[in-house]
């Protein structure tokens, strides 16, 4: 972890001249940039996934009807389709699974007093008047939702919520395009339930922002509505 505070820290010096007190947190908001640029081949690549599995619909429905009285034969004849076309239903997982250990290391960062034995210089830096390292509850604690830091996290909530709402209405287009009718076996065990409720985990992003650091919330604010642009290219 030490490594990866000096990266940020090297990232906030040559940021200061611009951003001043709020260098670490364009640090991060850079980093989170250079990370999701990283993982942007497989974001395509997910991209192609989803457009070959909405491809492969018509053959997934002629198999329904042909095996409507046999789910388990159904589920076998799904997998086997997708394994002859070399569709993974899986493959859009990866672009998110890829980014979730950079989350953490900022958590871990911004949630830890010390690195090295030495004392944690980066929980000094702040986002305007909100300390990187603090919650939103200690914003409440001092000065309410409105107040100096208030602020900063109901600014992140509105940008949180405005990319919840637009990954909500992408998902539920999406899933009214290409249905998994109730019990029909699906791809893989769960998934129809699962991509029903799928739609609905964009806000729970809101929830995280508000018991996570601010370093991890802005990272995470940043990311979603990274997706959310890139998806809205790459489905064009």
């Amino acid at each position: 972890m030490s490594v990866f505070a000096r990266i940020v820290e090297q990232l906030a010096e040559l940021l200061t001249p611009l951003f001043h007190a709020s260098a670490a947190a364009a640090a991060i908001v850079l980093f989170t940039a250079l990370v999701r640029l990283l993982v942007h081949p497989l974001s395509r690549a997910a991209a192609r996934g989803r457009r070959a599995r909405a491809a492969l619909q018509p053959r997934v429905a002629e198999l329904r009807r042909k095996h409507a009285k046999d789910p388990q034969r159904l589920q076998q004849a799904v997998l086997e389709l997708h394994a002859e076309e070399k569709v993974s239903p899986l493959s859009g997982c990866l672009p998110s699974l890829l980014q979730a250990p950079a989350f953490f290391l900022l958590y871990h960062l911004f949630s830890s007093g010390s690195i090295g034995g030495d004392d944690n210089g980066l929980l000094a830096h702040r986002l305007f008047a909100a300390p990187l390292g603090g919650r939103w509850t200690d914003a409440l604690a001092d000065g309410g939702p409105f107040g100096p830091a208030g602020l900063v996290y109901l600014g992140l909530f509105v940008v949180a919520a405005a990319v919840a709402a637009v990954n909500f209405r992408r998902a539920r287009r999406t899933m009214a395009e290409q249905p998994i009718p109730a019990g029909a076996g699906g791809e893989l065990p769960g998934l129809g339930a699962a991509t029903r409720i799928m739609p609905f985990l964009s806000f729970f992003t809101l929830v995280t922002v508000a018991v996570v650091p601010l370093a991890a919330a802005l990272y995470l604010v940043t990311s979603t509505a990274w997706s959310a642009a890139e998806q809205a290219l790459l489905s064009r």
